[in-house]
């Protein structure tokens, strides 16, 4: 079963948005046992939209497209499918008493004729009805294909797909069970692990694809099963997942289902009922950011304190000026001091801390751009990881918040 997405949009193709919406649709659509064949950006033209959805309906089962159907005269997607199907818009009541409830329940300005045209839906359409928002989604068939238009809006797509579009694909379609188990690796490069499991990688069956995912210090290998057989595909992975910690479990730090570090390590002080802290640096609140994405960090993640500057180190944190001006502020005691006080400053069990140079330019310290010093404060103790991170200031910031949290993943499972 294959899909196809469709993005219509001039700001995604001028780089002024990031087109999420297709990597949510794409996940979902995996999930739930459906191939996604290709993903196309179009702009907002009529016959670069029907020549999108021509060539989709020759390659893919479903076809979704995302964007275009505000209210306003330069989103033309619903006129553009009718006329792919030579259809006409109607007015869909129900969709209509919904447009007015939101605008009286939630919106000040009185609803205008331009808002109501948002009921006006391809007379051979499904109505998909839109609960966050006014435009509502589509769903056609033609020639045995599945078409079905959303709006961009992600938190309105993302809800739509969810309770609208899977429950209308899996009662349609006969689907497979697709499986993905992902291995965490750290401190070894993508082509040394290849060469290490490559008996392993070639005794695989079939129905069984290895990915290497590499990523600033990590490589995440990503199994992936396909089949009718639900038992069966689950026995066999975790077999070849156990088979698989036999050659590199020295470098294996977990799995995951499609979850991130930040994530399991969440789980892990939930699970344990501890606590974490942050006091960043170089990293600039990263670490943070990425740890309070997590729904429910609240539970588990008292705070951060990004120490950017000396003085901030010093007053807030409490690192003495003297170890600074031994040691300089990118170096081993620096970063154990930071750890150790922002621990006991927010009452937490653990503390992540880190202090360096991530360049362009070495700032307040002689230490060489890229090199970086992470600190781990745990109920046993403290210590500090040196490495040098590289020369590009993105790279070095993101690689160090991997390698912090692989640390701290390491101290966390010793409890």
């Amino acid at each position: 079963m294959q899909a196809e997405i469709i993005t219509i949009g001039d700001e995604i193709l001028i780089g002024q948005i990031i087109d999420t919406n297709s990597a949510f649709i794409s996940k979902e659509l995996n999930k739930t046992g459906v191939s996604v064949y290709q993903i196309t950006s179009v702009q907002d033209e009529k016959e670069h939209i029907l020549q999108a959805l021509s060539e989709a309906e020759d390659r893919a089962d479903i076809i979704i497209i995302t964007g275009g159907l505000g209210p306003t005269k330069d989103d033309i997607t619903k006129h553009t499918i009718c006329e792919y199907f030579n259809d006409t818009l109607v007015q869909n009541d129900e969709v209509l008493a919904h447009v007015e409830e939101l605008f009286a329940r939630y919106i000040s300005t009185p609803i205008s004729e331009v808002n109501r045209r948002q009921a006006l839906v391809p007379s051979k359409a499904v109505a998909l009805m839109n609960k966050f928002g006014t435009a509502p989604g589509m769903w056609l068939e033609k020639n045995g294909k599945v078409f079905v238009s959303l709006p961009g809006v992600p938190y309105e797509m993302r809800a739509l797909i969810t309770d609208e579009v899977l429950p209308r694909v899996r009662q349609k379609f006969e689907l497979p069970f697709i499986l993905h188990k992902t291995v965490l690796t750290y401190g070894m490069g993508e082509s040394a692990i290849a060469e290490k499991i490559e008996s392993w990688e070639n005794d695989l069956p079939s129905y069984i694809k290895l990915a290497y995912l590499p990523n600033l210090g990590k490589v995440r290998l990503r199994l992936t099963a396909k089949g009718k057989d639900k038992e069966l595909i689950e026995k066999e992975v975790d077999k070849r997942v156990e088979s698989l910690r036999q050659i590199i479990g020295d470098i294996i730090y977990g799995t995951e289902n499609d979850h991130s570090i930040e994530f399991l390590i969440g789980s892990l002080l939930t699970e344990k009922g501890m606590t974490l802290a942050t006091a960043e640096s170089c990293t600039g609140g990263k670490i943070a950011e990425r740890i309070t994405a997590q729904a429910g960090a609240s539970a588990y993640f008292k705070g951060s304190v990004v120490s950017y500057a000396t003085e901030v180190k010093t007053n807030i944190l409490g690192v003495p000026e003297a170890a600074i001006k031994e040691h300089s502020v990118v170096s081993a005691r620096v970063a154990e001091e930071m750890a150790k006080n922002v621990r006991q400053l927010l009452k937490t069990d653990f503390a992540i801390s880190t202090t360096g140079n991530a360049g362009p330019s070495k700032g307040e310290s002689d230490a060489e751009v890229g090199t970086v010093f992470i600190g781990i404060a745990s109920p046993e103790g403290i210590f500090s990881f040196e490495a040098n991170m590289g020369n590009h200031r993105e790279k070095v910031i993101n690689k160090t918040a991997n390698k912090a949290f692989e640390l701290l993943q390491k101290e966390i499972l010793k409890f």
